[in-house]
């Protein structure tokens, strides 16, 4: 996966691109991999509000990341923590898989699935892991 440039993405024969709210509408970056004979390119966005949800999913994403849920200083300019109730209705309202970002720990995992998401992003979650293996075999017992 490409971070936010549809043409790297293209360029490198990456799997997708992974858009941000400031990226191009998904439906642009739709268009753009088609010209390059590229329909297969998956395309991602990160949403901050059921609005932005909606809209991602109604262009063509294939995949949302929502957040921030919980509070987490890398999230701070994207709003406060949206919480486990706008997760669940998030993921109610799109018929795409939606992944919880922002916050996401071993122990409020359970609670992100359990309202709905198809699985987690993180950033502290592996980085601050004295035993980054360990933490994947965490959360791979709890996605059973």
């Amino acid at each position: 996966m490409v971070n936010h440039n549809v043409s790297i993405a293209i360029a490198a024969k990456a799997f997708g691109v992974h858009l941000t709210e400031n990226s191009v509408p998904v439906a642009d970056a739709i268009e753009i991999a088609a010209a390059q004979m590229r329909q297969d390119l998956w395309v991602g966005k990160s949403c901050h509000s059921l609005e932005g949800a909606t809209i991602a999913s109604r262009e063509g994403a294939d995949y949302l990341f929502f957040g921030p849920v919980f509070p987490t200083p890398s999230k701070r300019p994207f709003g406060p923590p949206q919480g486990l109730d706008r997760l669940a209705e998030v993921c109610r309202s799109v018929p795409i898989p939606v992944l919880a970002i922002g916050g996401v720990t071993l122990e409020n995992t359970p609670n992100c699935l359990a309202s709905g998401a198809s699985g987690i992003a993180a950033i502290r979650l592996f980085q601050d892991a004295p035993d980054p293996a360990a933490t994947i075999r965490a959360l791979r017992h709890l996605a059973r």
